[in-house]
Formats: C-alpha cells, structure tokens, sequence
C-alpha cells in the first residue's frame, strides 16, 4: 500500500521567503493526484520534497507510514519522469532501460527477461538498439516512463513530462500514461502547469498559489464548485465571468443574492445572450468549428459567452445578457465560496 503524507510541510530558501508554508497532503494508495498552479506556485518545489531532490525545512513526509524526511532519494523507491527526459545519450533505448537495473546488481537474464517485457508495455520493442539521438519526443518520453517502471517503484512522480511535445502528441501521452497507472495501480502524482492536463488525467487535482493549498477536489468538484476566486478563474477555458453585485443587477434575471456576496462567477457556458436586450457590447466573436465564443463588453468589463452554435449577432451589436441561476456561483469579501 502506497500513502503518501505531507504534513505541515514548509520549504524556505532563506529566513523571510517561503517557498512551500505548513502544506498537509494525504495521497491515497494507487491514486493519480494532480498538482497545478501558475509558474512559481511551489509544485514542482513540492514534487522534490517528496523525491528526497530538495530538503525540507520543517514538517514531515512519508511513504506507507515510514518517514523519509531523512532517505535519500535512491532509498525511497521512487519512479520520476522529468520534463526533458534525462536519457543518457551514449546508451541504447535498451541499455537506458536496463540502466536501474544494473546498479541494483540484479542478474543479467533477470534484466534482460524485464526490459523486454516493459519494452513491449511501453511499445519500445522494435526501438531497443536506437539511441536517443535516433527518436521522437514522445519515443524518448516512453523510454524515461520504462525505465521508471522497470523497478516496480512504490510510487511515481511526473515532473511536467509532456511541456516539451506538441499538443497532438500530449494528447496521446496524457491517454497512454493514465493507461499504465491504471494497468500498474502504481500511487502517482503528477506536476503541471496545464489545466486540460490536470483536469483530464487527475482522480483529484490540487490547486496551488504562493506555496499554499488553494483547493483539493475531483475535476468535477474543482470545475463546478471552485472554494475560492482564485481556483475559479485559473480552471476553465475561456475564463469564468466575474461580476459585481451592481453589474449582475443590471442583467435580465430576479437574482437571489445573499448578503454576504461581492462577487459573483458565471461559466462562459452558463452565460446567454439575449438580443433583445442592449446593456453590452459584442467586441468579437470566435468560431472555433465545434463552438463559439462572443466576447462582450458591458460598464468597462470584459465577458465571453460560450455557445455551440452561431447566433444570428454581429460585432458592435448591442444585446442584453441572461444567467443560468442554477449555475451561478458567489463569493465573500475574502474571495471564499459562500455556500447555500
């Protein structure tokens, strides 16, 4: 059984800056967790943590109830996948493979009995004699998930492994490394600063800000119930709307705002046009073949509505606006969620 526990967990780079502050985290045995923040959020500083790559300078981190505070990575039966691969040049995709192997001594039909089949698992097979030179992007990616597997590690760590691929490719990698966590129930956690990664690939996804837990949930609790302003508009493409108590009043919908509200989020989806109505602006409109997306403008704001089929408007056009009051969200003065 593979837990992994953070508790209290704070990394400091110097006495005044933290990078990582009290963060406390349970992954769940055989899970595929996702960490996703903007640039500098702390989640690849979190990652080494837990590899044993970076010290921590105050908490506790454990694997399966032993406390790893003090192992070295080699001695913490991690599997990592880095963003460039980290393949040795001057070795075949088979040697690269069998590299682990080798230092641990394990005998040499013993290797040569597993490299083929994780070979086969990672579709390397008729790739073995090549050198790194001689692949893909997504060839080499494959070798560094293979030699992650081939130890049976307890967990796995994946360090933005697809930024370096095209978004055709990253879409088949996102399949295929879902894929082999499934088929392995290996414990897995995984870094990125991609949304449409973290939101299709994770069981749950952590949002990270300035070194803090900002929300834990499933992609559907995330998306739907965001606990904060600040998860509500880092997930979702296009961006959530954000109105103002004053500005939603004008919309065309009787509105049951609690009193506490300052802000209100509506999803691009759940907001509709009404061309009957002339309080906004239509500034463009986007046709992206499978949907479209009407940017507004309304009072110096900015808002986009999204629809799966084109609506009979034009640029500079004004119409009104209607929400989907099931779906609206409204947040507190401290940017929290205020639940019904």
């Amino acid at each position: 059984m593979s837990i992994i526990k953070l508790e209290n967990v704070s990394k400091s780079y110097d006495d005044d800056k933290f990078a990582i502050q009290n963060l406390s985290l349970v992954v769940k045995d055989g899970e595929f967790l996702v960490l996703v923040g903007p640039s500098g959020c702390g989640k690849s500083t979190t990652l080494r943590m837990i590899a044993g790559l970076e010290s921590i300078t105050s908490g506790e981190i454990s694997i399966d109830g032993q406390v790893v505070n003090d192992l070295s990575p080699g001695k913490r039966d991690i599997g990592m996948v880095f963003q460039n691969y980290a393949l040795y040049p001057h070795m075949t995709v088979e040697e690269n493979l069998a590299f682990p192997l080798k230092i641990r001594k394990t005998n040499k039909k013993s290797i040569n009995d597993k490299v083929n089949e994780i070979s086969q698992l990672v579709e390397l097979n008729d790739l073995l004699k090549r050198y790194p030179k001689q692949l893909s992007g997504g060839q080499r990616q494959r070798v560094a998930l293979g030699r992650a597997i081939i130890r049976n590690p307890k967990v796995f760590l994946f360090d933005e492994p697809l930024s370096n691929l095209d978004a055709k490719l990253r879409t088949q990698m996102r399949n295929e490394i879902i894929s082999l966590q499934r088929k392995l129930k290996v414990t897995a956690i995984y870094v990125t600063h991609d949304q449409t990664e973290a939101m299709t690939m994770g069981d749950r996804i952590v949002i990270m800000n300035n070194g803090q837990i900002m929300q834990i949930g499933t992609p559907d609790e995330i998306y739907n119930k965001p606990s904060n302003l600040f998860t509500a508009e880092f997930i979702g493409s296009p961006k959530i709307n954000i109105f103002t108590v004053n500005n939603i009043s004008k919309l065309g919908n009787t509105l049951s705002i609690n009193d506490k509200t300052k802000y209100i989020a509506i999803r691009p989806e759940d907001l509709i046009i009404d061309k009957q109505g002339t309080i906004a602006s239509i500034t463009n409109i986007e046709n992206l073949g499978h949907e479209f997306l009407y940017q507004l403008s309304m009072e110096n704001s900015k808002y986009v509505v999204r629809n799966n089929s084109t609506l009979d408007v034009n640029i500079g056009q004004l119409v009104g606006l209607n929400i989907n009051c099931s779906r609206l969200l409204q947040y507190d003065e401290k940017e929290e969620l205020i639940y019904d």
